[in-house]
């Protein structure tokens, strides 16, 4: 399986403590030297740079063979890459939290998931208690919305 990841929701995974759900479910995952790069700035949250500086076996930052033309200038440059790379490497996941690079990629036809979903799928598998991984989130700046957390919190109990 190739899972390709943007830098949303490695960060947000990060910062709850989370990330390793990530092997678990998938076993490897692709990102784009941009999303490395991201992850790497000065601005992200210390542990996020302390987490990418000792880059985990499973993760592996490969770059696009070239980036697609006819990709929309409002995504951004982790967006982009992380899409070419999906196309380029014929992905089966891309992990993406944005809304207009989530639809992208599904117009292209990729299963897109983003951070929610991804904890959604790991406490299916037992792997995280989603009403504490979700709690751990919302006090991030991660944005979820009341009628979504209903949702997500109804169906995992």
């Amino acid at each position: 399986m190739i899972v390709i990841a943007d830098t949303t929701p490695l960060n947000y995974l990060i910062l709850i403590e989370e990330v390793e759900i990530l092997r678990r479910l998938y076993a490897r995952v692709v990102i784009p030297p941009a999303v490395f790069e991201e992850l790497s700035r000065n601005a992200a949250p210390t542990p996020v740079r302390a987490w990418i500086a000792a880059l985990p076996s499973w993760l592996e930052v490969r770059s696009p063979g070239s980036l697609t033309l006819d990709l929309p200038s409002n995504l951004g440059r982790g967006e982009r890459e992380a899409i070419a790379l999906a196309e380029e490497l014929q992905a089966d996941q891309l992990i993406v939290d944005d809304r207009p690079a989530r639809r992208e990629a599904e117009r292209r036809g990729f299963n897109v998931i983003g951070t929610l979903g991804v904890l959604e799928d790991a406490a299916h598998e037992g792997y995280v208690d989603l009403q504490i991984a979700i709690d751990r989130l919302r006090k991030t700046s991660f944005y979820i919305a009341p009628e979504l957390l209903d949702r997500l919190l109804g169906s995992s109990g």
